[in-house]
């Protein structure tokens, strides 16, 4: 892909090399529009594509673990790594920095329009970039988090951002294949992917590791946190477009008792078929 000057889709895919706490998708560290409703043709899903790498889609709300797992996944399978709610949150930082009204769709269409994200895939250092300036650190704030599903919501981001999703996937099955985290994988972005994985975990649980990842301990913290993944559940999963749901033939498993370690095993033992590490 060529820079961007503004009128192309945004940002490149920078090629990537190839823990048993979970940590939230947050820490380590969702949507697009169907073309159709975004006023573009429907672009071509790019794991139909002859190319001969491997794509896993892992789907799940935050804190369910997928960050983590998909990490893992990657490097056992020497794949790429790409996180693509981090896409959605350097948006959102963008708008927040700039004072936008984040409930004014047309304003944040015009921010992801011109926003040039730069996407880091190795899964032990992937990286963002916002117009050549790392927010890595920055994007992972609670005001981000508590911002990102209005910012998720709106078909005109969802449909640019996915469309740079689907290229940076293109680009790495040459390379042997990417594992893509996020909330509508296997639903929207790559639906043919022939390893698709949900995960999950009550809500409880969930608090507990972002609060954790926030560096909170106490009970209100904690009670503050779930009340926050409670309505953040809500918005996007009551969302119109691109909804988060459970991805038809997805393995579906729940993080709340297991160990990082454990979630990958499973994935592999019930997907050994087609989970072949790359030459």
């Amino acid at each position: 892909m060529s820079p961007d000057d503004g009128s192309a889709a945004p940002g490149v895919a920078a090629t990537g090399s190839h823990d048993d706490a979970f940590v939230t998708e947050d820490q380590e560290t969702t949507r697009s529009s169907s073309s159709s409703q975004a006023g573009a043709a429907p672009a071509p899903d790019p794991t139909r594509s002859a190319a001969g790498g491997l794509v896993v889609a892992v789907d799940g709300p935050g804190g369910s673990g997928k960050s983590t797992v998909s990490r893992q996944i990657a490097r056992q399978l020497r794949l790429r790594y790409l996180d693509t709610g981090a896409m959605y949150r350097a948006i959102t930082q963008v708008a927040l920095d700039r004072r936008i009204d984040i409930e004014d769709p047309v304003a944040v269409a015009e921010v992801a329009e011109r926003t040039v994200l730069t996407i880091g895939t190795d899964p032990d250092q992937s990286t963002i970039h916002v117009d050549g300036v790392n927010l890595d650190e920055q994007i992972r704030t609670r005001a981000v988090t508590n911002a990102v599903s209005a910012i998720a919501a709106v078909p005109a981001v969802r449909a640019r951002l996915v469309a740079q999703q689907r290229e940076i996937i293109a680009e790495s099955l040459a390379a042997g294949g990417i594992v893509v985290e996020g909330r509508d994988i296997g639903s929207v972005v790559a639906p043919e992917a022939p390893v698709k994985v949900f995960l999950t975990a009550s809500t409880e649980v969930r608090a507990l590791r972002r609060s954790r990842q926030l560096g909170e301990k106490g009970v209100d913290d904690v009670a503050r946190t779930l009340a926050e993944l409670d309505r953040r559940d809500a918005l996007d999963s009551s969302r119109t477009v691109d909804p988060l749901s459970i991805p038809e033939g997805a393995i579906v498993l729940d993080s709340s008792t297991l160990s990082v370690s454990e979630v990958v095993d499973e994935v592999m033992r019930r997907s050994e078929h087609l989970l072949a590490p790359a030459p």
